[in-house]
């Protein structure tokens, strides 16, 4: 029989210890899994987008994030895009404007589901899942994952189509 150590929020906060960086769900650490050279040139490449139009679009891009979706609920995004209008957060209570899952082989659906749940609380508006294996971008909207073409935030001026992240996986 597994038993599970309940790990106080504080505790994870201060820890250095989860390489990568560890997920924080109601008191247990969730390990993410390590990337593989697939994940880490897609991760790359949407911040090698964003990074390029930061000051055209007034938008800030940081990998591996830590965002705090709910009170006892820390995420750890792939990549996050958050509105460069915002004061500085060391550890995101903002909802960001978007986030960007790349999956991983160890990726189950029952995880990235729970993660994407807990995004879509927070009132994030812009969710992306992205495949590795064949460059499909999907958004999660209302409970559910879709093939979609286009990223658009209006009020700041963003609208692409997303294949265009494409271009830059070496």
């Amino acid at each position: 029989m597994s038993t599970t150590t309940h790990v106080p929020v504080e505790v994870y906060l201060k820890s250095s210890d989860y390489e990568p960086d560890a997920e924080y769900v109601d008191g247990e650490i969730e390990e993410r899994p390590m990337g593989q050279w697939d994940h880490a040139s897609w991760q790359q490449a949407i911040q090698k987008w964003f990074w390029a139009r930061e000051l055209q679009w007034g938008v800030r891009v940081r990998p591996e994030l830590r965002v705090r979706v709910a009170p006892s609920r820390f995420r750890v995004p792939d990549v996050t895009l958050v509105d460069a209008d915002r004061p500085v957060e060391q550890i995101i209570t903002h909802p960001p404007l978007a986030v960007f899952e790349v999956l991983s082989p160890e990726d189950t659906v029952k995880r990235l589901n729970r993660k994407l749940e807990d995004y879509a609380a927070m009132g994030i508006p812009q969710i992306w899942v992205v495949d590795p294996e064949n460059g499909a971008f999907r958004r999660y909207r209302e409970g559910e994952l879709r093939r979609e073409e286009h990223f658009e935030v209006p009020g700041k001026g963003i609208s692409f189509p997303i294949r265009e992240i494409a271009s830059l996986v070496d």
